[in-house]
């Protein structure tokens, strides 16, 4: 029996109607930029398998630090001791991080790590004896699945059976170059007649909206208001981190530095997973007393696992090596060359482009999990490149170490299906 077939007797799958779609690709091996099927067919990892594979599969620069890791020291609970490899990746990440974080606190994955960011800030203002509930957050963002990352979220495709169950949060449009002034009026009146805790943002792209693209002059105002009124700002980079936007981090396009960083996905390259939640030293400090209950009780069990910080340790070195500099620009140089060939293409709406972030809307209307985004999905697969479309936005995000040839092969499949929408 085919691992397909097997699967559909005891898995539930993510994101995924299976009374519509009971059947999924079986992987067996993946290698760089491909995924390889139980059939032996191998497809281009067109999106770094949800941006988390960003230095190519199965990397050995990476199992070979994971693997001398495993032999040491491999799980250790991170409540009451600490180890060389949780110790030296705060101190590497925090070389890189954009200036004015100091503290790091570990997640599981990129839903918790928000999780955490919100308590941060919520209990930052309780333990200063100040009651703010309330939050502002982006227009169709989106920040994970659990509780308080589902409330700061405004995707209710994702969301909807829940609306009733979350924390309060006020939203504002992304700055577009031309509408700050009108938010500055938004986020003045809610700052006059609620209790803002923070503002929680997708810093530059907000990735499942459909890679939106939005002002950095923009952000900065709206970061800067935060600042004078106290709201504190936590940047959710889950998605922009580690080199995708071109920079290290996407909030170092902005002047104004974020209090909070959320960070998952191409933390550990893939490997395994991780999440951290970086913070100022100020924003620490408010949980420091004699008081226990000041103290900020959240817990993960697999939390600074070594295997997962080794993991990230290597991911960041090879983020500062030559090689995948070069890389990120030469994908740079490329999706810029393609947006300026297929933006005029009828069957394209729009595009944008980012690092090595590229998006185009299609010039027709398509349900988020319709018919034709199945089509495409199809049809994407069939010519052996692995691309999830959102809606009516195809999107690439490859990893660095991808070949010029295989990204060349990308953008003629993604062209070759403009002609059957």
């Amino acid at each position: 029996m085919s691992l397909k077939e097997r699967d559909k007797k005891h898995l539930w799958h993510p994101l995924k109607q299976h009374q519509l779609h009971p059947e999924s690709t079986a992987i067996v091996k993946t290698k760089g930029c491909i995924l390889t099927d139980e059939d032996g067919n191998d497809y281009i990892d067109a999106i770094s398998s949800w941006y988390t594979c960003m230095f190519g599969h199965c990397n050995d620069y990476i199992i070979e630090k994971v693997y001398r890791q495993m032999q040491q020291l491999d799980q250790v609970m991170f409540s009451d001791f600490t180890h060389e490899p949780a110790v030296k990746l705060s101190e590497e990440l925090i070389k890189i991080l954009p200036k004015g974080q100091n503290k790091i606190f570990f997640n599981d994955n990129g839903s918790t790590a928000v999780e955490a960011g919100i308590k941060m800030a919520l209990q930052y203002y309780f333990n200063k004896g100040k009651k703010r509930s309330t939050f502002i957050a982006f227009e169709n963002g989106f920040h994970g699945d659990t509780f308080g990352a589902m409330s700061v979220s405004g995707l209710s495709v994702y969301n909807g059976p829940f609306e009733n169950f979350l924390i309060d949060v006020k939203r504002i449009p992304t700055p577009n170059g031309t509408n700050h002034k009108d938010i500055l009026n938004q986020l003045q009146n809610f700052a006059s007649n609620y209790d803002i805790a923070g503002f929680i943002y997708e810093p530059l792209v907000q990735g499942a909206a459909g890679m939106k693209v939005h002002d950095a002059d923009g952000l900065n105002t709206i970061l800067k208001f935060c600042k004078e009124h106290s709201i504190l700002t936590i940047a959710d980079e889950v998605m922009t981190g580690f080199g995708k936007t071109g920079k290290y981090f996407a909030s170092d396009y902005v002047d104004t530095k974020p209090d909070i960083i959320c960070l998952s996905k191409a933390l550990t390259a893939g490997l395994v997973p991780m999440a951290i939640t970086s913070c100022t030293q100020n924003i620490y400090d408010a949980f420091l007393s004699n008081d226990m209950a000041k103290g900020f009780f959240h817990c993960h069990t697999y939390s600074g696992n070594p295997i997962a910080c080794s993991a990230a340790i290597a991911a960041i070195e090879l983020l500062q090596s030559e090689d995948i500099q070069n890389n990120i620009k030469r994908i740079t140089n490329s999706h810029q060359k393609f947006n300026d060939h297929i933006k005029a293409h009828p069957k394209v709406k729009s595009t944008r482009q980012i690092g090595v972030i590229f998006a185009l809307d299609l010039n027709t209307k398509m349900e988020r999990y319709g018919s034709l985004r199945d089509k495409l999905l199809k049809f994407f697969m069939d010519r052996g490149v692995f691309l999830r479309p959102l809606g009516n936005t195809i999107y690439i995000q490859v990893p660095y170490v991808i070949s010029e040839e295989e990204l060349q092969n990308i953008y003629r499949v993604i062209e070759d299906a403009l002609e059957i929408v």
